[in-house]
């Protein structure tokens, strides 16, 4: 079997190699020898589509945007609102709603000199420094004019995030207002670098309200080429600092601010930067894991397609909010992220899920998904395993398309992409992870493509010149076979060891002269076309028509193994179908006909025979005259089918009646000759006594024991009274009966056939 496979890679190797071309080119891409940027563009777009198709689209009732929106903005006035008011917001929030976390995706990076209080100080300072009594005035209404300080006053405290953004388009990089600090010390990290996302600037808070709040984190997300945000960083690096993202400085505070430890894998030194594998956070003896990717980032889990509409998060206007028209503990124990959908504000971004999402949110389902347990990141093995797919897919198509049908290279091919599919889903609902799928899914796609095309202007042509020279004689069935392998078949001859069947049709001539031209014609197709039916489903080849009889083979021009078993087969049903022929003319007064059947099994010689204006692919030879000799023989036995020893050995799924032993024209030898009475287990009780009977006769009638012959012959008849078989034994038996007891006799009757 090895050998034959071996052998068939050989002839296919051509094929299997146009296959491989795909896999070789998105190998190359996955290692970045040769870029395609339409896969990455193609991976973008799957990942967008398996996200929208995912995502639950229910309500996260643990989080809440305070929202400062047009409504905010038109009663309150524009942004930046005065920090008196920022400082009521937080005191609703936390005294009245009893929230657990606020969080603030707006920035804080300008004093508040609404009041006037710094004007009304150099006026103390200078022109009225001579008023004791405005100084003194101004001294005690100073408190509540210092907007900053009412607003640092009421973060004190309490569990509030900051927030600010990191900035990188300046070379030497803008420094503005005062950074938290790090979230994860450089004495943790034993000297190993990370692969976060390097800024050179920064836009924070200013010093007095990051130093009131105990926590802050950059609220920068991450861009892909294509403008769509579809990650956040988790930690950032500045100036060799880590700092953290607002969603985790959030999460962190609402679970009490557990300490930030590097999640290496076996970590080892070394001057490149090293793949951290989880964000580790340890409080009492707890720790937990957050994975991240190459850059410290997580994908945003979008819950929905984003704004109040949405149905993600619950929205509330920062004006209701700062009007107390919420009943009191409404918000309790919720984390309250402070952010803008006013378009004016800009802080609406391009994401898969919505192309004016709000920023403010994309936090929030950073951190629901935090609270979940749940986060999805590209693992640092992506690649290797875009690799360990491509081979699979790329070897298993490469192999095996070639050796297959059209119709079933592609149920491979399309069992080969569902698995993929299926497995990168799996892997994403269960696992969180986005692995990729693109380049995997187009090289299935063109390798199925390529070997097919392949097989069509190639190996078809030698296929369609085969079909074209053997649809003259081979049935369609062994045609198509014949075309998956079209160089193992020609038209030249060679001896092979073949069954041939010669069947006559009985009272033909008879009828030819009682029924009109078009009438015999009209019943001679019918039988023809039903006898013909019968032996093509059985693989047989038609040789020819001749007059009212129709020669077939089996066994050639495709190797049957199994030749002389289909044609017993087609014998019994080609004599069961002219009972319902006959069946079927007596309801239309028409005449019944007879069959006669000749089946051998020998060596022929099969070709392309004939004469340079006509050829015919044909059987000859001295096994199939013998087959046709046969055929003359059934009229005589009264059988329907006739069949030589050869034949039977080979069919040993029938019952067989051995009918005699006969010397035909050509043939010195005695042949002996059978009938097929049923297939095995189906043989009638009646039957099978009849023929275990039928065989004592004929020891008896080999041992001249005419006496036990005629006791025999006595139970046949009365089983079946109008056997011809019976009645010729019978009547031979009387013959031989008076002669002298001959020990060289051999009970073989002598035919002079044609």
């Amino acid at each position: 079997m090895l050998q034959s496979l071996s052998q068939l890679f050989l002839r296919r190797w051509q094929r299997i190699a146009v296959t491989l071309i795909p896999l070789v080119f998105a190998l190359l891409h996955v290692d970045d020898v040769l870029h395609l940027q339409v896969l990455e563009r193609l991976d973008n777009i799957i990942y967008d589509t398996r996200l929208r198709v995912t995502m639950p689209r229910t309500l996260d009732e643990r989080i809440v945007i305070v929202d400062i929106d047009e409504k905010s903005l038109g009663r309150v006035g524009q942004w930046p609102w005065r920090r008196d008011k920022m400082a009521a917001l937080v005191h609703e929030l936390f005294e009245r709603q009893q929230v657990a976390v606020v969080g603030f995706d707006v920035l804080f990076a300008e004093s508040d000199e609404s009041s006037g209080l710094s004007t009304l100080q150099q006026l103390a300072q200078g022109p009225l420094r001579s008023q004791p009594a405005f100084k003194e005035q101004l001294e005690r209404l100073a408190p509540s004019l210092n907007h900053d300080a009412l607003f640092a006053q009421s973060l004190h405290g309490q569990p509030v995030v900051l927030g600010y953004y990191l900035s990188g388009e300046d070379r030497d990089g803008i420094t503005k207002g005062m950074l938290p600090e790090p979230a994860l010390p450089v004495e943790r990290l034993r000297g190993l670098p990370l692969g976060a996302t390097t800024w050179r600037g920064y836009s924070s808070n200013i010093e007095s309200l990051t130093q009131a709040a105990p926590a802050a984190g950059f609220f920068n997300s991450i861009t892909d080429e294509d403008g769509v945000v579809r990650s956040l960083p988790l930690l950032a690096e500045y100036q060799g600092q880590y700092y953290e993202s607002l969603a985790l400085a959030m999460f962190r505070t609402a679970i009490g601010l557990p300490e930030i430890h590097p999640g290496f894998v076996n970590p080892k030194p070394s001057g490149t930067h090293d793949v951290l594998q989880s964000i580790v956070l340890r409080q009492d003896g707890r720790t937990l894991a957050l994975p991240v990717d190459q850059q410290l980032a997580t994908l945003i889990p979008y819950r929905g397609p984003g704004d109040a509409k949405g149905g993600s998060f619950r929205y509330i206007s920062a004006s209701d909010v700062l009007d107390g028209l919420l009943p009191a503990g409404q918000l309790k124990d919720q984390l309250v992220l402070v952010g803008s959908t006013a378009p004016g504000l800009l802080d609406l971004r391009v994401t898969p899920v919505g192309r004016t999402y709000p920023g403010v949110e994309t936090h929030a389902n950073v951190l629901s998904a935090f609270l979940d347990g749940k986060s999805i990141v590209r693992p640092d093995y992506a690649a290797g395993f875009d690799v360990l797919q491509l081979l699979c897919a790329g070897l298993l198509l490469a192999v095996a398309l070639p050796l297959l049908s059209a119709s079933s290279a592609v149920l491979l091919s399309g069992g080969v992409l569902c698995a993929l599919v299926g497995l990168n889903l799996w892997m994403y609902i269960a696992q969180g992870l986005a692995l990729p799928l693109a380049t995997a899914v187009v090289m299935a796609m063109l390798a199925f493509a390529l070997n097919m095309a392949y097989g069509y202007f190639v190996e078809s042509r030698s296929k369609r010149e085969l079909a074209a020279l053997f649809s003259a004689y081979v049935p369609p069935e062994l045609v198509a076979e014949m075309v998956k392998q079209p160089e193992h078949y020609s038209m030249q001859a060679t001896n092979r060891e073949l069954t041939v069947m010669f069947c006559d049709m009985r009272g033909f001539t008879a009828m030819s002269e009682r029924m009109e031209p078009l009438q015999l014609q009209g019943l001679l197709n019918e039988v023809f076309s039903k006898l013909t039916h019968i032996i093509r489903s059985h693989r047989g080849t038609i040789d020819k028509y001749m007059g009212d009889c129709v020669m077939a083979f089996w066994g050639a021009p495709v190797a049957t193994p199994d030749h002389a078993q289909l044609a017993v087969t087609a014998a019994l049903e080609m004599s069961q179908a002219i009972g319902q022929i006959n069946a079927n003319h007596r309801q239309r007064g028409l005449p019944e006909i007879g069959v006669g059947i000749g089946l051998n099994t020998g060596v022929m010689c099969v070709g392309d025979m004939g004469s340079d204006i006509r050829r015919s692919y044909t059987v000859i030879g001295d096994a199939v005259n013998l087959g046709s000799r046969l055929e003359g023989l059934s009229k005589h036995y009264g059988t329907s089918i006739v069949v030589s020893e050869s034949a039977m050995q080979l069919a040993p799924q029938f019952v067989w009646q051995a009918m005699d032993r006969v010397r035909v024209k050509g043939k010195a030898q005695a042949v002996p000759i059978y009938q097929p009475l049923a297939p095995r287990g189906q043989l009638p009780t009646d039957l099978a006594e009849e023929l275990a009977v039928w065989e004592g006769f004929l020891r008896a009638y080999a041992a001249q024991d005419w006496a036990q012959c005629d006791k025999l012959m006595g139970q046949l008849r009365g089983l079946r009274p109008h056997s011809i078989l019976y009645e010729l034994y019978a009547a031979r038996v009387e013959g031989l009966r008076n002669l002298p007891f001959n020990p060289d006799w051999d009970s073989a009757t002598n035919f002079d056939t044609k």
